[in-house]
Parts: C-alpha cells; sequence; structure tokens
C-alpha cells in the first residue's frame, strides 16, 4: 500500500521536518504544491481532498479552516497546531499515554499532535496518576526549557540574528499558555498545572521537569515505586524509554536530533521528595517525529518507519 500524503504548511519548520521523515520512503507518496501555487486556495483544496493523509503544520485557524475545506469522508487529518486538541471529535495522538490509544489512533479519521512541553509533562505524570501515586487533585507544577527552535520561523531569525536574546528568557508569566489546557485535560487533574516555561539559546532540544512532594501525598510512593511504574507502563515502547537516575545531570540536548523520549527519576528516600525528568527533541517527539508516528500508526505501517531512535 502507498499512502498519499498532504503536508499542508509544508514550508514551515514542523513541515519541513515532517517532509525530511517522509522523503524517500517507497510506501508514501508526498503530495505537494510548487512555490508559485502554495497560495492558490483552489489547488489547495484540491490536494487536501486528493490525500489519504493530511498533516497540518499551520497557525491554529488556518489549521481549522483547512479541516473545513476537505470535503470527502476518506482524507484523514494529523493536525499538528494546538487548534484541536482538547475538542470534540479528535483522538489525541499520543500512542503511549493510555492503554488502547495506539489502537483507537489506527482507527481515528481526525488526530491532534500533542504539543511539546505536553509531551514530556504526560507521559511522566499519567501513568502515576492513573496508578493513584499522584493524586488527582495535587497542584501540579512544570518546569520546562525548551530549544528555540519550536518558536517557528521568526524566533529562529531572533536568536540566530545580530543582536540575539538572553541565553535564557522565561514567558508565559501570565500563567496561561495554551498548553494548560491540553495538560489538565489528557494528565486528568482537578486542577490547571502552574506552566513555568523558557525558551533558551540552543536551536533543539527539551527539558521538561516535574517536582514532586512525596511525603505530602496519603500514600506517601517512594522514587523506586515512581520508577518501577513508569517503567511497567513504557516496558513495549521503542520510543518512550526509562533511563536509570545515576547520573549527576541531564542535558537539553540529550534527545535532540532523535525522536526519542528519555523518563527519569531523581529522588530522596530521606526527604521525601522526587523531581521527574524529560528530555526529548521539541522537533522531534514534540512535532514531526510525533505526526509521523500517528501517520504509520493510521496507515498501518511499521509505527517507528522513518524515525530516528
Amino acid at each position: 500500500m502507498t499512502a498519499r500524503v498532504f503536508i499542508d504548511g509544508a514550508a514551515g519548520t514542523t513541515g519541513l521536518e515532517i517532509g525530511e521523515r517522509l522523503s524517500g520512503r517507497d510506501d508514501i507518496e508526498l503530495l505537494s504544491l510548487s512555490e508559485s501555487r502554495r497560495k492558490d486556495a483552489k489547488a489547495r483544496a484540491k490536494l487536501l481532498n486528493d490525500a489519504d493523509f493530511v498533516i497540518l503544520c499551520l497557525p491554529d485557524d488556518a489549521a481549522r479552516e483547512a479541516v473545513t475545506l476537505i470535503e470527502n469522508d476518506h482524507t484523514r487529518v494529523i493536525d499538528a497546531s494546538t487548534a484541536h486538541r482538547t475538542g470534540d471529535g479528535w483522538t489525541y495522538g499520543f500512542p503511549e499515554l493510555e492503554p488502547g490509544q495506539m489502537a483507537a489512533i489506527a482507527e481515528a479519521k481526525r488526530v491532534s499532535n500533542p504539543g511539546c512541553y505536553p509531551t514530556g509533562f504526560l507521559a511522566l505524570v499519567r501513568p502515576l496518576i492513573r496508578a493513584g501515586l499522584i493524586p488527582v487533585d495535587w497542584p501540579l507544577t512544570v518546569n520546562a526549557v525548551s530549544g528555540y527552535s519550536g518558536g517557528g520561523k521568526s524566533m529562529i531569525a531572533e536568536f540566530e540574528g545580530p543582536n540575539p536574546p538572553p541565553a535564557a528568557r522565561p514567558y508565559a508569566l501570565g500563567l496561561a499558555h495554551k498548553h494548560v489546557p491540553e495538560m489538565q485535560k489528557h494528565a486528568r487533574v482537578e486542577h490547571p498545572p502552574i506552566f513555568m516555561p523558557s525558551v533558551v539559546n540552543t536551536y533543539r532540544g527539551m527539558i521538561v521537569e516535574v517536582p514532586l512532594p512525596l511525603h505530602m501525598f496519603v500514600r506517601r510512593p517512594t522514587p523506586v515505586a515512581l520508577e518501577t511504574t513508569l517503567r511497567e507502563a513504557y516496558k513495549d515502547s521503542s520510543i518512550v524509554r526509562v533511563a536509570d537516575a545515576d547520573v549527576d545531570t541531564v542535558a537539553i540536548e540529550d534527545d535532540a536530533g532523535t525522536d526519542r523520549l528519555t523518563l527519569r527519576v531523581f529522588g530522596n528516600a530521606e526527604t521525601g521528595q522526587a523531581r521527574l525528568v524529560a528530555t526529548l527533541d521539541n522537533l522531534g517527539k514534540g512535532a514531526a517525529g510525533a505526526a509521523v508516528q500517528n501517520l504509520n500508526i493510521m496507515a498501518g505501517f511499521d509505527p517507528v518507519a522513518g524515525l530516528t531512535l
């Protein structure tokens, strides 16, 4: 089987990365528009309807508009924007998140690609919440740093221009980042987490961290119990791995240039504290790699085809 795929927004950062992962595959036929026709509404609408699979790499409003242009019942959509991550009728495209999630994605007509920050956060906390080790009403906090490629072409130009910003720049200081509803919904917690992201002066890579005061939880789980639960949750995954915490430091570049996701549990049993840490590539498992993984699952291909692990 050859799947016809149209990347709507192929010239953007995520679109280019998806194209690189799909190029050269004999099971994929990439449909594309020439540069001169990229803004031709009729030509674009035709490809949206000709494709077996459409991957939307667009701003939110443009992604919503693109879905309305699909007038058939066979074109299946993967949306890499924020537009549909908490919406009804869309399957959340994180295959490892829940038992049965991969099967749901395989059958879905509309799949929303997870955000990069939520990918790290949810991978760390969702299995622990499901197991009852983190209370659903706990006020979670999320500390995270990302490479500047996550901001797209404008931020890349800013950081690589003649007057780059500081080495680290916290943002979303109004505590209303668009990823927060996604984090809360798919973690299945009662309160929105306090999200503290920063962009740093490196092109790609990401660290997501969740601190936990285990001594304040009713069950008082140990760091070992947390790690054991995560290992069990991802034991069959070739993309999400739980690594030992016998390291002195974690680097933002640890998983840069790959499509994998690494989780670690650092803890102090005496103080009853833990730090959950995820590393990933914001353009890999945080964006393009996830989209290609979802495409593979929906098309019935090897889930890791075209990925770098």
